[in-house]
């Protein structure tokens, strides 16, 4: 028992900051332009320097990698196409479906997973986390988008899917962060220290961002609700578990507590806002959001103690 109540403390100071910005959300100069202006800034900025300074930082395992791509691809897939047979036991409508191809995909697995994996293994677990995100957003940008498209109008040419690839300064700090570190380039100290300040100032941003995101969202009524909080337990719980039993059955000797511990994570915002880029079942993608983030406080410490 002592060992959940460890667990539970160690994302407490997490949550704490995500409640004072939903708090904050109350205040009436505070809109959803509050929540664009600091996700703009963790995308363009905060994220990129923590995920360039973990791996510049790093001596890179590519067999530890490998390993790690293989696995987690298989299981985002694996979730991915699941949409399939989820929309047509429940008769989900065409829109429904496409979010699902985003759901299914993205859990918050930058914004929170990569604070909660840094709070509870400590920094070392760095290089993983960033690698994890990576992966997720590869297959998010791929795979999900084509998907998307290929039940819509709305398509896009292979050039634009590499071209938003090729832009996207997450991905393009994983690639800098592992040349950096291949060609053992020493950066110089001043620079360093200045990337490592916008890297320690991210995770309190975003949480608090999220914290607005979810204060300003309408209650509604519970049965609105039901259908999120069914999915939401079933990408943070059931899903997990298969990742977990597979992996022990068929994955040899790796440490993969924090592959468990990303695809347990809630849903993102970055699903939702390409629900809404999309045209697609927003008010779903909302709720999934605020469900699964609420019920985490709760979730994630149970994989936390279960993973040890």
């Amino acid at each position: 028992m002592s060992a959940l109540f460890i667990a539970f403390k160690t994302i407490i100071p997490l949550f704490l900051i995500i409640f004072t910005g939903m708090a904050f959300s109350k205040h009436r100069s505070v809109d959803e332009s509050w929540i664009k202006i600091l996700n703009d800034f963790a995308l363009w900025l905060g994220f990129p320097a923590l995920i360039f300074a973990a791996l510049v930082k790093t001596d890179i395992n590519f067999n530890e990698f490998g390993s790690l791509i293989g696995y987690n691809s298989a299981y985002i897939v694996f979730s991915v196409l699941l949409a399939f047979p989820v929309a047509s036991v429940f008769k989900l409508d065409t829109k429904t479906k496409q979010t699902l191809f985003f759901a299914f995909a993205f859990g918050n697995v930058s914004y929170l997973g990569i604070p909660v994996l840094q709070n509870t293994y400590g920094n070392g677990i760095l290089p993983q986390a960033t690698m994890i995100s990576a992966v997720y957003l590869f297959w998010l940008f791929t795979l999900c988008i084509y998907l998307v498209e290929r039940y819509s109008n709305q398509q896009q040419s292979t050039l634009q899917h590499l071209k938003s690839l090729a832009t996207n300064p997450m991905l393009f700090s994983v690639f800098a962060g592992i040349l950096f570190s291949v060609l053992k380039i020493k950066i110089p100290p001043f620079i360093m220290q200045s990337i490592d300040m916008f890297a320690s100032s991210v995770t309190a941003i975003v949480l608090f961002s999220l914290g607005i995101f979810l204060g300003i969202q309408p209650l509604g009524h519970f049965r609105d609700w039901k259908a999120a909080l069914g999915f939401s337990l079933l990408i943070m719980i059931v899903l997990p578990l298969l990742f977990l039993g597979a992996i022990l059955n068929f994955g040899g000797e790796h440490d993969f507590r924090s592959w468990i511990l990303e695809a347990a994570m809630p849903m993102g915002l970055t699903p939702y806002v390409l629900s809404a880029k999309y045209g697609l079942n927003t008010s779903f993608a909302s709720k999934v959001v605020v469900v699964s983030t609420v019920i985490s406080i709760i979730i994630l410490p149970f994989w936390i103690f279960v993973l040890g």
